[in-house]
């Protein structure tokens, strides 16, 4: 018996289609086959950033084991099955399949972990498929061969999330999808601290149905296979499923994440986490959108919460300078029209400075509030009649109506890795011993 990994990306384009769809059907096709899962298909979202990804920017891994006889066939099933789903008419769309076989090495699982939090280069990818023996195919430009050899390196033995996707018959893509509202709120009720981003608080908005043209028809994420089972069951579908699978995957964890040494350090595409002092007060441009900036001792970035970001605009008005922050988000090159810029995800408020305010004096005689008798002549009492021509304002602290904690976008903005604030506390870790009976269909 031999481990077989095959990891595959970039089959979508913005027309139709879906990778998750390709694994989904190779589930069913390998199943006939005679070869053995040795995880849920690994479903791992790449850096959320680059400037060439599709929608969700997911790489796929089959974790498979197989009899030495089956490996050609389970290979040119892969391929085959990539290459017939793939949208290949796509100028942008460009499709890749690596197969590695054994133990996953570390310089391919730190490959993967680089693909998740920055950006890397093809050369480095084939260079690693040749030195661990690896085999690859890509398609025109074959760039999903990086996605594929990062799926493989990331086998989630850290924090890991779940997601059950069921998929649509040919027929009923494109159209709107029919999925009973009150049921995934009844789910989401019945499910509540296993599952996340079912709804949107806010405006009660139905969450598990993407709106593109692919073929999903909705996917339940959650804490354990078992979980997003059960949410499935709950869930009334008004059209025909074709097919679902339980994937396990980075989704919610905010793996994309890395803490920045410094401002000058941050680099264009990258998801950082950088600490600063705010230094000039939040701004509102046209479309609703508020720009503040930050400055450590090495630099000085604008950070921006976007209309979409709901609640978290609030917050990013409310602060004043001198605020110390931590800003979680991806950075946005310069351009003629704007400087670099760090699109807030998420924002740690870590110390608020005291926000000062100058007074007219209290009467010393009966403490009613002084008024100004003109520039630099003092205050008078109106109540009482004291006057006292030397007398000055004071400071008084006013309190903040912010307080020191993080702040999150609300779940219909979250990006697929940004990790939900019911999550933490729910970190895991460990690959599962055993998979849960029925975790696909067919």
């Amino acid at each position: 018996m031999t481990t077989v990994h095959a990891g595959f990306d970039d089959t979508d384009s913005p027309r139709m289609g879906c990778t998750t769809y390709v694994a989904a059907l190779l589930v069913e096709k390998l199943n006939k086959l005679g070869v053995s899962f040795l995880d849920y298909p690994n479903l791992i979202r790449l850096n959320p950033n680059v400037p060439w990804k599709t929608r969700g920017n997911g790489a796929l891994c089959l974790r498979l084991r197989c009899q030495e006889d089956l490996i050609k066939e389970t290979m040119e099933t892969v391929i085959s099955t990539l290459e017939e789903h793939a949208d290949m008419d796509y100028a942008g769309t460009d499709p890749g399949v690596v197969f590695l076989f054994g133990t996953v090495p570390p310089e391919v699982k730190a490959f993967a972990k680089r693909t998740i939090q920055g950006l890397v280069e093809m050369d480095e990818a084939l260079s690693l498929i040749r030195k661990f023996r690896g085999e690859a195919l890509g398609f025109k430009e074959g760039r999903g061969v990086i996605g594929g050899l990062a799926a493989i390196g990331e086998n989630l033995e850290e924090d890991h999330t779940f997601e059950l996707l069921t998929y649509r018959t040919p027929e009923n893509c494109g159209t709107p999808r029919r999925v009973q509202a009150s049921s995934v709120v009844e789910m989401s009720e019945k499910t509540a601290s296993l599952t996340f981003n079912s709804i949107d608080p806010e405006t009660g908005r139905v969450l598990v149905t993407p709106r593109g043209p692919d073929p999903v028809l909705y996917g339940v994420r959650g804490e354990s296979a078992e979980t997003v089972k059960q949410a499935h069951e709950l869930i009334r579908a008004e059209e025909e499923v074709e097919r679902w699978v339980i994937f396990r995957t980075n989704q919610g964890t905010d793996a994309h994440l890395k803490k920045a040494e410094s401002i000058s350090g941050i680099q264009p595409f990258n998801p950082v986490i950088v600490e600063g002092t705010v230094v000039k007060a939040p701004q509102v441009i046209p479309g609703g959108h508020v720009i503040f900036s930050i400055r450590d001792e090495t630099g000085q970035v604008d950070c921006a919460a976007y209309e979409p970001t709901g609640p978290l605009r609030g917050v990013v008005k409310k602060l004043i300078e001198g605020d110390l922050v931590e800003a979680h988000g991806g950075v946005r090159p310069s351009s003629p029209k704007h400087p670099l810029t760090l699109n807030l995800e998420k924002l740690k408020v870590l110390k608020l400075t005291p926000k000062i305010l100058l007074c007219n004096p209290p009467c010393p005689q009966c403490g009613k509030r002084m008024e100004s008798m003109g520039s630099e002549k003092g205050f008078r009492c109106k109540k009482c009649g004291f006057r006292a021509p030397g007398m000055k304002k004071v400071a008084v602290e006013s309190k903040r109506p912010l307080e020191e904690g993080l702040y999150v976008t609300p779940p219909r903005s979250q990006r697929h890795l940004t990790k939900p604030l019911s999550r933490y506390g729910r970190e895991k870790s460990g690959t599962p011993k055993k998979m849960i009976d029925g975790w696909h269909s067919p």
